[in-house]
């Protein structure tokens, strides 16, 4: 695993042989980032990587300003390899959660500037993530939401959506939250 840019850009990581992610390609994380960097300003916002896998997404968000970054996983071989390379980089702004992605949407009771979803592509309840973060309180007013999916999700339907892109197999699908919406504290 590689951070492409950033306080911690350019550093690699050997990713367990045993992990059970498919972690995003470097090719679809750059041309994730060059499109963000657009529409973001990373300095000093919160972010959510949910299913976070091998944290790739989590340390290219810290590495480029996020003041906090939560990283959300269930298996403990990507957990703790998480936790490995954070104690490595010294990365403080990154917060890892071991557990399962669904408990913690209803449960979590903060808000973000900036949440990523990338959950495998054959979750059964995959195509009810959007609606289940776009209806809570986790996406702050003018939010942004990125999930990266197969090519067999659509979600071009929701009130939220703003666009589709697609880097070879990865799909990412873009959702705004209304700047009008209230966030309940």
């Amino acid at each position: 695993m590689r951070i492409i840019n950033g306080k911690y850009g350019k550093r690699r990581f050997d990713v367990p042989a045993n992990i059970k992610a498919r972690p995003t390609t470097d090719f679809a994380r750059e041309n994730l980032f060059n499109v963000l960097n657009n529409i973001i300003d990373f300095d000093g916002i919160s972010a959510l990587d949910l299913f976070a896998g091998t944290g790739a997404i989590s340390f290219e968000l810290a590495s480029r300003g996020c003041a906090k970054v939560i990283c959300v996983e269930a298996y403990h071989v990507q957990y703790n390899f998480i936790k490995k390379v954070i104690q490595t980089l010294g990365a403080k702004e990154l917060i890892p959660v071991k557990g399962d992605v669904f408990k913690f949407i209803s449960s979590c009771r903060e808000s973000f500037d900036f949440i990523f979803a990338d959950p495998p592509y054959d979750l059964p309840r995959l195509n009810e993530i959007p609606k289940l973060i776009l209806s809570s309180s986790l996406l702050k007013p003018n939010g942004l939401l990125v999930v990266e999916h197969s090519k067999n999700n659509d979600f071009s339907s929701l009130p939220e959506f703003k666009e589709h892109r697609v880097y070879g197999s990865v799909n990412f699908s873009f959702f705004r939250n209304p700047a009008n919406k209230e966030v309940n504290e």
